[in-house]
């Protein structure tokens, strides 16, 4: 390294720009991310939730709760503690950790897309395909791509010299603006970077469309309104999903790069570790009448 480099022990995390009661308002908000449990405990505890579409809701259900237990402390500390300092290892692992869940969701989510093809459009053989030793498989290759694609970002973070200033202008350790304080080019992490996303993001996507394509003309050819009532309320409770979790992620990481919207890459990359970690228990339980008949079940025997 040159005289001008040096080993980084820190960074400082910028955050918002905002006032002081918007971020105790934000405190709080962080502060409502236990939602994630409850799905979770009633897809363990309810026998009629064992089924492979509720076994990748509680695959989700964990990568949100994961989210924000790798992100959210830090920053609810930030928020009410003025000294945004954090370790260089631990941003390091915070990085990795926040790409490994989120190119898992990505793929989770074409996952359950699928799941939902197979139920609508081949139900007598829905059984067979997706049999419990499949849906392990699918979720285990989920969980294994989407962790070698952040280990692999990882190492090549890594391999970067840091010169300062080392304000990482963010809310965590996000890698693009990680990679804005290298002293060097960073050409090669983003293109794979890119090439990540292509993966991730552009291909789940395309096969999603096409999934849901099929659906939409399988939902069109059941004989009973119940049954397509039911089979809309399912697929549109994971279109919504869908469409907030790839339209952001694309938005942040395959736009071109503008220092004119750091602010509003910041509110769109809380989407990941906040906000949908909040709306995902709200659009699977309240368009969802087997969840939300499981948790008065469960309420019901808490009474008694």
């Amino acid at each position: 390294m040159g005289s001008n480099q040096s080993w980084v022990t820190e960074f400082i995390l910028v955050g918002f720009h905002l006032s002081a009661k918007m971020e105790k308002l934000l405190f709080w908000i962080f502060s409502l991310l236990l939602a994630n449990g409850t799905i979770l405990g009633l897809i363990c505890l309810d026998l009629r939730l064992h089924t492979p579409m509720y076994f990748f809701l509680s695959h989700l259900a964990i990568i949100d709760m994961s989210y924000a237990s790798n992100n959210v402390p830090k920053m609810m500390a930030n928020l009410v503690n003025k000294h945004r300092t954090i370790s260089f290892v631990p941003c390091i692992l915070q990085t990795f950790l926040y790409l490994g869940f989120a190119a898992t969701e990505c793929l989770i989510l074409m996952v359950m897309s699928y799941d939902r093809f197979v139920a609508i459009c081949h139900p007598l053989q829905y059984t067979v395909i997706m049999s419990w030793r499949m849906c392990r498989a699918l979720a285990a290759t989920s969980w294994a791509c989407g962790f070698i694609l952040a280990l692999v970002h990882t190492v090549l973070l890594l391999r970067l010299p840091f010169c300062g200033p080392w304000e990482v202008n963010h809310l965590f350790c996000e890698i693009l603006s990680v990679l804005k304080l290298a002293c060097v080019d960073t050409w090669i992490n983003q293109v794979v970077l890119l090439a990540a996303s292509v993966f991730v993001l552009v291909g789940p996507l395309c096969l999603m469309l096409v999934s849901y394509v099929h659906i939409l003309c399988g939902i069109l050819k059941i004989q009973s309104k119940e049954g397509r009532r039911k089979a809309f309320s399912t697929c549109s409770s994971h279109l919504c999903v869908v469409g907030l979790f790839f339209g952001i992620a694309m938005l942040v990481y395959m736009a071109p790069d503008s220092n004119q919207r750091e602010e509003e890459e910041k509110i769109l990359s809380l989407f990941p570790s906040l906000f949908n970690p909040l709306l995902n228990p709200l659009i699977y339980s309240l368009r969802n009448a087997q969840v939300k008949g499981a948790l008065y079940r469960a309420l019901q025997k808490r009474s008694v």
